[in-house]
């Protein structure tokens, strides 16, 4: 134990800040909070859910409080996150969420090393944003990207999810590396289930919007009269009346939120992964997580024909690309993969294969470990 200990004061203490995502974000706590805390680091996690302070894989997590809605989450959680960060006194401080660039650009004032995690192409997600005025849309995402380039640059470092969002900060910050999101073998064992005793269903496991297709998925059930396991939440809740209400919900199993095991058990019992995201500015260029994770499953993706999802796809032989707003096409190519077992189990072997040798946490724990060791 004091050999554990004494690593960890020699590689230092970490403090991880989030105001939006849950303590147990699959990026931000299975992936880099466990990674660094299993190489000899001391972490701690700064969140704002209400849920109170508690350790959790050694990994202290501190609750700043909820938020009582959006406006407060800007106004008064920030502070509170910063007051708690500040209290910590870690020697590095890596934060995950656009609103904290302010928290960031203060914890730099006290000659700490900040990082900055940024998960999503921010200035293109507003431009979608259905409760922002189509008016000041435009204005609004160019002053964003303004303000988060101009702190960024001075931050330690800036970690990107994707090789397209990291193009844009390497403009202004030179010490900026992509860790893609990709799965932990670990998490997903080489399923013995034989493909025979699969049921002849598809899956969808993720946020349920308008923009990530799942009213043409269901449309497409009906055409087919085939099931579907459907998993996570509403966005927002008020879309599940309309989903009830296509045609092709007698065809659909709904599971509600999935913890991780249950989310291996319906990726078990599926013949297909779906992942066929509407064509907006934010997705082209994306990496979905979901769709790594039912490649490392040993199951076929149907997935959205945008270019780079298209190169995987077709490079790796492990899935089938469709329009995602042609319910048609999307129907055919879930019949042809429930029905052809032959061709799915092979898809899916590919992209395993895939998952394996390249899309995998653990090769990408390696960029992480190697900018804390440098830092």
């Amino acid at each position: 134990m004091d050999i554990l200990v004494n690593e960890k004061m020699r590689k230092g203490k970490v403090c991880h800040l989030t105001s939006v995502h849950p303590r147990y974000d699959t990026r931000i706590f299975i992936k880099e909070c466990q990674s660094l805390e299993n190489n000899g680091y001391d972490v701690c996690l700064i969140v704002a859910d209400g849920l109170g302070n508690e350790v959790k894989n050694n990994i202290k997590i501190f609750d700043v409080g909820k938020p009582r809605g959006r406006y407060d989450r800007f106004l008064n959680i920030s502070n509170r996150v910063l007051k708690k960060a500040l209290e910590l006194n870690c020697d590095v401080y890596h934060f995950h969420d656009p609103e904290l660039v302010f928290v960031g650009s203060r914890l730099l004032k006290t000659d700490k090393k900040v990082i900055y995690d940024v998960h999503e192409d921010v200035p293109r997600q507003i431009l979608t944003k259905p409760y922002i005025h189509f008016v000041l849309k435009k204005a609004i995402s160019f002053v964003v990207e303004k303000i988060e380039c101009r702190i960024a640059k001075k931050f330690t470092h800036v970690i990107t999810s994707t090789e397209h969002i990291q193009k844009r900060f390497l403009l202004v910050n030179i010490n900026t590396t992509s860790i893609h999101n990709y799965p932990f073998l670990k998490e997903f064992p080489s399923l013995d289930t034989n493909w025979e005793e699969k049921e002849d269903v598809v899956c969808y496991i993720g946020g349920i919007s308008e923009v990530r297709g799942n009213y043409e998925n269901i449309e497409a059930l009906a055409l087919i009269e085939k099931r579907m396991l459907l998993a996570g939440v509403f966005l927002p809740v008020t879309y599940k009346s309309k989903l009830i209400k296509n045609k092709g919900w007698k065809f659909v199993d709904f599971l509600g939120f999935l913890n991780r095991e249950e989310i291996i058990d319906v990726l078990g019992k599926s013949k297909v992964g779906l992942v066929t995201l509407h064509p907006t500015i934010n997705y082209l260029d994306s990496l979905p997580v979901k769709m790594f994770e039912y490649m490392a499953a040993g199951i076929p993706v149907i997935a959205s024909d945008f270019k780079l999802w298209k190169t995987i796809i077709e490079d790796e032989k492990c899935g089938v690309c469709v329009d995602p707003l042609n319910v048609k096409e999307i129907a055919s190519a879930m019949k042809e993969l429930i029905e052809n077992d032959e061709k799915a189990q092979l898809m899916g072997a590919n992209g395993r294969k895939a998952i394996k040798q390249k899309y995998n946490w653990e090769s990408e724990q390696e960029e992480l470990l190697k900018i804390y060791k440098n830092l």
